[in-house]
């Protein structure tokens, strides 16, 4: 049984924006679906769509839909996600104000975006850039994108974040770099937005875009829920046996890059739903070794983002021409090399920077340590 409260089957939610955004796009859900409803009659899924679980007691290995039914199982996979997460700013519940998670979310912005002109987005991630380049291409678009520090800098250092906020003016967005949200004004529907630093200016769209949290509610005030995700071992499998976890809220040993590692990313989900639903099924357990590499497209630049970002660098090297939009970009921590940002790369280049990021932890180790 597979239980999810989306009301499509499940979609490739990185294509969302592309597909559902574009200026050109008349696509539709069939484009990016994972599979259609049909494949999972024949897989013997019982699919429940738009279905929340309201409890899940461990113990007794006993989950309760909410339309009243109990359900016993002797294994579970929780695949929760995350949601977008929302700055506790006066107003953030106005119309036309999104947080962009769910194929409905993207659907209604589309529409809105169609009528409100004046387009404001906050945030700085792949998210806020995406949205944004898609949302500059419509017909009268204004978009202002606010960050409160330069963008991407972590990745592709202080040179290549001036270099992508010039490029992004560029094509026609206004930047506001050091700015943070106060609040949006309006009625009912969204009118204005307040900076921090006292700026007041006028949007019919906002767009909030700040990084998402974990969904663990289900399993609150249980050893299923530490701040930061749900803890599994390298098998995916959690202390309660025969309870695993994947995706956004799988907290897992990374044995590449070190440590405790969560990711939101769809390479890692899909990759962490095989071995999960391998370990859960078959006798020959694997274990699960990923080294972090998502995509971005913003206009005609396309990025590989490879390993660890998460601390600002001590040490940039750049290989390349960012005037020529084709770069390699790598970041260290002291002598580790941690990530590799690539833009416009082969994919040969990009496993090149794949094999250099697994060998060098491992072969620096005595040397770092």
């Amino acid at each position: 049984m597979l239980v999810g409260n989306e009301v499509a089957v499940p979609y490739q939610r990185p294509l969302l924006f592309g597909s559902l955004l574009r200026k050109s796009g008349n696509h539709t859900l069939e484009k990016i679906c994972v599979h259609d409803a049909a494949w999972f009659q024949k897989q013997h899924v019982d699919l429940r769509l738009d279905t929340f679980i309201t409890q899940f007691n461990i113990e007794r290995r006993l989950a309760v839909l909410g339309n009243g039914q109990a359900v016993e199982f002797r294994k579970a996979l929780l695949a929760t996600g995350s949601r977008a997460r929302r700055p506790q700013v006066a107003g953030g519940n106005l119309g036309n104000v999104f947080y962009l998670r769910s194929l409905r979310d993207v659907q209604a912005l589309r529409e809105i975006a169609e009528t409100e002109h004046q387009i404001v987005i906050v945030g700085g991630g792949c998210i806020a850039l995406e949205t944004a380049s898609l949302l500059s291409q419509l017909p009268k678009a204004q978009v202002t994108l606010m960050h409160r520090v330069p963008l991407w800098s972590r990745s592709l250092g202080p040179e290549g974040s001036v270099w992508l906020g010039e490029y992004l003016v560029k094509h026609g967005i206004k930047l506001m770099i050091g700015e943070s949200l106060n609040g949006f004004e309006g009625r009912t529907v969204l009118r204005n937005v307040q900076t921090k630093s006292g700026q007041r200016f006028a949007a019919g769209l906002a767009i909030v875009a700040v990084g998402a949290e974990p969904n663990l509610a289900l399993v609150a005030n249980t050893p299923l829920a530490y701040p930061h995700g749900t803890p599994v071992n390298e098998y995916l499998e959690t202390d309660e046996k025969g309870i695993f976890a994947a995706g956004d809220i799988a907290a897992y040993p990374d044995k590449i890059l070190g440590g405790v590692r969560r990711i939101e990313h769809w390479n890692a989900a899909v990759l962490q739903g095989h071995v999960a639903g391998a370990n859960m099924t078959g006798k020959k357990r694997i274990k699960f070794e990923y080294l972090p590499h998502y995509s971005s497209v913003v206009f005609d630049l396309h990025f590989d983002f490879l390993g660890d970002f998460s601390r600002p660098p001590t040490r940039i090297e750049i290989e390349g021409d960012l005037a020529k939009k084709k770069f390699i970009v790598r970041s260290y921590q002291l002598s580790a090399l941690m990530g590799v940002a690539l833009c416009n790369q082969s994919e040969e280049k990009i496993e090149a920077a794949k094999t250099q990021l697994r060998e060098w932890p491992r072969s620096k180790k005595a040397e770092v340590i």
